[in-house]
């Protein structure tokens, strides 16, 4: 995030990935706390730039354990190199891509391995990036290896027009309600799941809330028969 003077165009930055010359891949540029610099944004924040980026892929060595976990779980894969798409290591954390078709495969292994031993999928969370063509959804796994205390993010994308990944509650039961918290507000189906249902929304609420296309404000509020009203009829603070 970077401040720009009102009225100005932000310049695309250009963030080399540690000599490899590949640069973060840029989503979008987004204006305001809102997202927009016109009167809809009441929050006082205009002049806020916020760039959505995607980290380059790193590549070997990486560094502490992770070199060896990667040959470890590369090892227990017929077609390794199909089911991890790229691998970035980014702020002192690794997430690795995986190919959707490949994640049941991919999860077995980082469980049932000695070496890896990836014991609890402490979460399942999705984003929505509506300019990443093709890949518009992504479902993010949280994975913990209490045997040997380490952290290992997965990230598994699918696109808005067939929004299926496998479940992953066969392997980590813990994801269960997650999974279904992904659905309920992303709309990713989780095939395999044994009860996805919606678990925040009532059954019948149309869309998925967290998804960035879904309205702001002035969506009814259910129970008690009020309205969220939309965000250029709140108060303006500049004022």
């Amino acid at each position: 995030m970077t401040d720009t003077p009102s009225g100005a165009t932000p310049a695309v930055p250009e963030e080399p990935a540690g000599g490899t010359g590949e640069t973060r891949k840029l989503l979008d540029v987004r204006r305001g706390m809102f997202h927009g610099s016109g009167p809809a944004d009441v929050s006082g924040y205009n002049d806020m730039t916020w760039y959505v980026e995607m980290p380059p892929a790193s590549h070997p060595p990486y560094g502490e354990w992770y070199d060896a976990a990667l040959e470890r779980l590369r090892s227990g894969i017929s077609d390794p190199d199909a089911a991890i798409r790229r691998v970035v290591v980014d702020r002192g954390e690794i997430t690795l891509f995986i190919e959707r078709t490949h994640l049941p495969v991919v999860v077995r292994v980082l469980r049932d391995d000695p070496e890896l031993r990836f014991e609890w999928c402490s979460g399942v969370s999705g984003v929505h990036y509506p300019t990443d063509a093709g890949a518009e959804l992504h479902a993010v796994y949280h994975l913990m290896s209490m045997t040997h205390n380490r952290l290992l993010r997965l990230e598994v994308s699918c696109p808005d027009a067939d929004p299926h990944i496998p479940s992953v509650v066969p392997v980590y039961p813990t994801a269960d309600w997650h999974e279904r918290e992904t659905y309920d507000f992303f709309g990713i189906i989780f095939d395999g799941h044994p009860a996805l249902t919606r678990i925040e929304m009532p059954d019948d609420w149309p869309g998925h809330p967290q998804r960035k296309d879904y309205p702001l404000g002035g969506i009814p509020v259910e129970f008690k028969g009020a309205t969220n009203s939309p965000v250029q009829e709140r108060r303006d603070y500049d004022r």
